[in-house]
């Protein structure tokens, strides 16, 4: 039996669900290390030439195919051609294992929730980080040692994301989206509006309006932009493509894809704002240079920041629980996305109900989770981040595109997003498919290829060489598996 197919009760519902998937950790502390790294307000010339010529192109293809096909990535690219299948579990194993440790960086932040209360961290952040939270070992010698809170936080993250996302759509991620995603907002006003208030926020804020204008020549900050945009929007990792896939007749793609960038784009330079103008606070107080301040990651989430609120006074005390709910709210609501790629794919092919494909795929990545609530966690995560997405998701991005732009019809996408569309796409957004951004893809990949071998160890080494050799065998494992849907190997006939 076919699984029942799940449809969107209303367009404000995808709308929030994308830009909810959209907005996560890489908004609030990747970008404004980008920003600061790469010229400061001349970073937002590239960023946005890359947001409209290569992010939004790519958010369109993946709207067009999962609009025009209505089911699964691995189906999908089954029906292109049948010898293509292994690529799309390849997409979908790279996604599902992101996920993993995606989620323990949530439960970082959920103990962090906690702790803000009382700022428990005390006067060294970065020692109580290192050594009381994650018990850290920076070698794999404490896989065997589980940290007790860390594992608690996982599996509460674990089972929130499964209760979500087992239930109907609609009732599970399009209302919880519908939930979060406005308190995310109204939290993130707040915090930028107090932190405007403090003393040397000037200092910080500045940054993003002070232009260094020798940087546009230099191809890293270009190809910085857009890896920002790449990650921010998720490009590649088929949440676009899932979640249009669940969209109703005579939905407008375009108008969609628009919003949902927008939305994205001025969620992460308005929450830059506020990030610059607390760390500008922090550089007046305590005389620490603002270029020492400025990281990103957990660096500037769960040691900078429990600093800042050290010496912030009373109102720490409601702002630091508001930034980790902040982070926490962002988090959520990109891992419901993130598992409902891998879950969909499974309940297409093998016929499971969502709520046995959901289980299914949250207890194996709780299993995995595992190894990053050890005391080698962070250490191995950090091998998972760089070669997850250095080298695994941009090949996945760089073989879609080829996929789409060269061996699919790609005329037939043109026709589906113009369809019903206010905003009509021309013959050039075939010619950015086709060329502009497979080129870009590469270059950023063989860039990121060869900072994470240079930068790796032996060790990091063998890890990211036993993940290589999974996502070759466990992709050709599920494309070899007999599908029990009995349409998964029947033609996708055009409404």
């Amino acid at each position: 039996m076919a699984s029942e197919k799940s449809v969107w009760d209303s367009n404000i519902a995808f709308v929030l669900a994308m830009i909810g998937s959209a907005v996560g950790l890489g908004n609030i502390w990747r970008f404004p290390n980008v920003l600061y790294s790469n010229g400061g307000g001349s970073f937002m010339i590239p960023y946005i030439v890359s947001l409209f010529i290569l992010g939004i192109s790519f958010v369109l293809v993946e709207y067009a195919v999962g609009f025009k096909f209505k089911t699964s990535l691995s189906k999908i690219f089954f029906t292109i051609k049948s010898r293509l299948e292994p690529i799309a579990w390849f997409i979908i194993l790279v996604v599902f294992l992101i996920t993993t440790y995606y989620v323990c960086v949530v439960a970082w932040d959920l103990i962090y929730v906690v702790l803000s209360l009382t700022k428990a961290w005390g006067a060294n952040p970065d020692l109580f980080f290192t050594v009381s939270v994650l018990h850290a070992s920076d070698s794999l010698s404490g896989i065997t040692t589980i940290v007790p809170w860390v594992f608690i936080s996982v599996l509460l993250v674990w089972l929130s994301s499964w209760f979500i996302v087992q239930k109907d759509l609609n009732e599970g991620i399009g209302k919880v989206s519908k939930i979060l995603l406005p308190i995310l907002v109204l939290i993130v006003i707040v915090i930028v509006a107090f932190s405007l208030t403090l003393p040397g926020a000037s200092i910080g804020y500045t940054q993003i309006f002070t232009p260094n204008w020798s940087a546009l020549t230099n191809l890293n900050v270009w190809l910085a932009a857009f890896g920002q945009i790449v990650f921010s929007l998720s490009l590649g990792m088929s949440i676009a493509l899932t979640y249009a896939s669940y969209l109703p007749e005579d939905s407008k793609l375009t108008d969609n894809a628009l919003i949902v960038a927008f939305s994205n784009s001025g969620f992460e330079v308005f929450n830059a704002v506020g990030i610059f103008s607390i760390l500008g606070f922090m550089a007046l107080t305590s005389g620490i240079p603002f270029n020492e301040l400025v990281t990103e990651g957990t660096g500037l989430a769960f040691v900078v920041f429990p600093q800042v609120f050290n010496v912030m006074g009373p109102w720490s005390s409601v702002i630091g629980p508001l930034f980790f709910l902040c982070i926490l709210f962002a988090g959520l609501t990109s891992l419901m996305a993130l598992l409902e790629v891998a879950s969909f794919a499974i309940s297409e092919k093998f016929g499971f109900s969502r709520r046995k494909s959901a289980t299914l795929v949250c207890i194996v990545g709780f299993c995995i989770s595992c190894l990053f609530s050890t005391a080698a966690g962070s250490y191995l995560l950090g091998i998972f981040d760089a070669f997850l997405n250095n080298f695994a998701l941009l090949f996945g991005v760089f073989l879609e595109c080829i996929i789409f732009g060269w061996i699919y019809n790609f005329d037939e996408l043109v026709e589906v997003l113009n369809s019903h569309s206010t905003i009509q796409m021309d013959p050039f957004w075939k010619i950015i498919i086709k060329y502009i951004l497979p080129v870009c893809i590469f270059v950023l990949w063989a860039q990121g290829v060869y900072s994470t071998i240079l930068t790796g160890d032996t060790t990091s080494h063998m890890v990211m060489l036993a993940l290589a050799i999974v996502l070759v065998v466990v992709p050709i494992i599920f494309t070899l598996l007999p599908a029990k849907n009995e349409d998964y190997y029947k033609p996708i006939q055009d409404d």
